[in-house]
C-alpha cells in the first residue's frame, strides 16, 4: 500500500476519504482538512497533501456544472492574490517541521478553525477587498499542508452570503489555487510515486462521496450537516494532537 500503510490504516483512510467527500459534496468545503487530519493518526499528514490536491481538482470538475453563474469572481481574485503570497511562506515554514511537529501544527490549526466556525460569529455586511486579500494570505499559508479551505469557509460563513454563492465561490477558488500550488508541492518534495498510487485508490471513493453529497443524499438540513462535519473534524484534530504530544 502507498506510504507503507498497513491494512487497518488503509481501511481507516478509505472510510475517511468517503466521509470527507460526502461532506465536500454537501457543504462545499472540508474534504482536505478531514483527510489530512485523519491521516495524521496513521502516517505523516504531509504524505496526503498532494493526494488531496489532486482529488479536490477532480471534484471541482465534477461539481462545476450549474455553479458558474453563482461564483463571485471578485472574491476569487482577491483570495488568489493573497494565496500567492501565503503559499510559498507556508511551505518554507513546513521545511523546519518533523513528523510529530507537522501532526501538531495540523491538529492545532484545524481545531482553531473548528472553534471559529462553531462560534458562529456574524458580520453585519460583506467584507471588502483588503479583508478578502488577508484571508487569501492565511488560506495560502494553510494550504501548505493542504488545508487552505477552512479559513475561507470561516470567513465566508461570517458574512451575509447566499449559500449558493458561498459554495460556488469556494468550488471555483480551489482548483485555481491547486494549479498554482502543484509545482510548489513538487519542488518541496511532497509529490512521489506513492502520491500517484494513493490517488488512483482514493479517486473512486472521492467521486462517489462527492456525487452522493452533492445530491443531498442524507436529506438533512445543510446547517446541521455542516455542524456535524465541524464537530467530527474537531474530534479528529484532538486525537491527532494527542498522538503528537504523547
Amino acid at each position: 500500500m502507498p506510504f507503507d500503510l498497513g491494512l487497518g490504516a488503509s481501511l481507516w483512510m478509505a472510510a475517511a476519504v468517503l466521509i470527507a467527500a460526502l461532506v465536500r459534496g454537501y457543504c462545499g468545503f472540508g474534504y482536505s482538512a478531514m483527510v489530512i487530519t485523519a491521516s495524521s493518526l496513521v502516517t505523516n499528514p504531509l504524505n496526503f497533501v498532494a493526494v488531496v490536491v489532486i482529488a479536490e481538482m477532480v471534484m471541482s470538475a465534477q461539481s462545476w456544472s450549474g455553479l458558474s453563474k453563482d461564483v463571485d469572481w471578485a472574491r476569487v481574485k482577491w483570495l488568489l492574490a493573497g494565496a500567492v503570497i501565503g503559499m510559498p511562506l507556508g511551505l518554507w515554514a513546513l521545511s523546519f517541521v518533523n513528523e510529530d511537529g507537522a501532526r501538531a501544527v495540523v491538529s492545532v490549526y484545524v481545531l482553531s478553525m473548528c472553534l471559529i466556525l462553531l462560534a458562529g460569529y456574524r458580520m453585519t455586511r460583506q467584507a471588502g477587498g483588503l479583508a478578502i486579500f488577508g484571508t487569501g494570505i492565511v488560506s495560502g499559508l494553510a494550504n501548505a499542508p493542504g488545508m487552505g479551505g477552512l479559513p475561507v469557509a470561516a470567513f465566508f460563513a461570517a458574512q451575509p452570503m447566499a449559500p449558493a454563492v458561498f459554495r460556488a465561490t469556494v468550488v471555483a477558488y480551489f482548483p485555481i489555487l491547486d494549479v498554482f500550488s502543484a509545482p510548489l508541492y513538487w519542488m518541496a518534495g511532497l509529490v512521489t510515486w506513492d502520491t500517484a498510487f494513493a490517488s488512483v485508490i482514493v479517486l473512486p471513493l472521492t467521486l462517489l462521496g462527492n456525487w452522493l453529497g452533492g445530491r443531498h443524499f442524507f436529506k438533512s438540513d445543510p446547517q446541521e450537516f455542516r455542524r456535524f462535519a465541524i464537530v467530527l473534524l474537531a474530534i479528529l484534530a484532538l486525537l491527532g494532537l494527542a498522538k503528537a504530544v504523547i
